[in-house]
């Protein structure tokens, strides 16, 4: 995410959700923020997540790894857990499996929330 479109989002008040629409928990989550028909809400099994997109929640992030899902069922069943993974890999499993997206991803202005802890979703509520 480039230094302009963060002035941009700060500016429009950008306000996104990355989530799973049959995920109940992503469900549950976005009722209590009551997102407005501002809110873009992508669902990332019908919309897959695009490289740039990925790039952009990282530079917010600050690492892909934050963004990775050491609880989907995939990470075990892949053998993932014994292996060393680098930033380039948890990038590239995330973009070839929705899976591995740790959700949901909350985007409010320049502002990031990921997963669904009691805490995250609390900030994001602060912001939203």
């Amino acid at each position: 995410m480039s230094e302009l479109l963060i002035t941009f989002a700060k500016i429009f008040g950008m306000k996104k959700i990355y989530h799973l629409s049959s995920c109940s928990t992503c469900v549950r989550i976005i009722k209590e923020l009551k997102p407005d028909s501002k809110v873009i809400l992508q669902d990332i099994k019908t919309e897959c997540i695009t490289e740039k997109q990925l790039d952009d929640m990282k530079y917010l992030a600050g690492s892909y790894e934050a963004l990775f899902s050491k609880r989907a069922m995939k990470y075990k069943a892949l053998g993932l857990k014994e292996k060393s993974l680098t930033e380039a890999d948890f990038k590239t499993y995330i973009l070839s499996e929705y899976t591995f997206l740790k959700r949901p991803v909350i985007m409010v202005n320049e502002e990031i929330f990921i997963g669904n802890s009691k805490s995250t979703i609390e900030k994001a509520k602060i912001h939203f």
